[in-house]
């Protein structure tokens, strides 16, 4: 099958406004329903249309790539790509959001703990020790014997 333009380019349009609506909806916390389902699905639908009209337009891609312009442009979004990468260092140990509280948690004393699970001490014992940890320790990192995992 020979691919032509003129269903190609309106494939990758109407698959780019589908991607487009659906991120801004995503974006902006007013996505319903499917939104979120059809942005990650049919995102591939969009990938493999920008593949065809790509290969479609090689001749004219090929002479934008070899101006400064064309080339600057992809080396722009290239840089930002491999800046989408970087994880910076977040406040505190640098780990998620819940391990601060976890670990917490796992230092506090075993009645705080039992406290917090709506147990009695005795239960969170018996349950650590079922679970093959030292249940007379006095909280959880001492009764598994190391910090919890960043």
């Amino acid at each position: 099958m020979k691919l032509r333009r003129e269903w190609v380019t309106p494939l990758t349009g109407g698959a780019f406004l589908l991607v487009a609506v659906t991120g801004v909806l995503m974006f902006f916390h007013v996505d319903r329903g499917l939104n979120k389902v059809a942005h990650e699905w049919l995102g591939w639908v969009l990938v493999a249309a920008v593949a065809l009209h790509v290969v479609t337009n090689a001749r004219a891609l090929g002479k934008h790539l070899k101006t400064r312009r064309g080339q600057a442009l992809v080396a722009v979004f290239v840089v930002l790509l491999g800046a989408s990468f970087y994880s910076p260092p977040r406040e505190g140990d640098g780990g998620p959001p819940f391990v601060a509280p976890v670990a917490a948690l796992a230092g506090a004393p075993m009645a705080t703990l039992a406290e917090v699970a709506g147990l009695s001490e005795d239960e969170v014992r018996a349950r650590l020790r079922n679970a093959g940890f030292d249940g007379d320790a006095p909280n959880v990192t001492a009764a598994v014997g190391r910090e919890p995992r960043m």
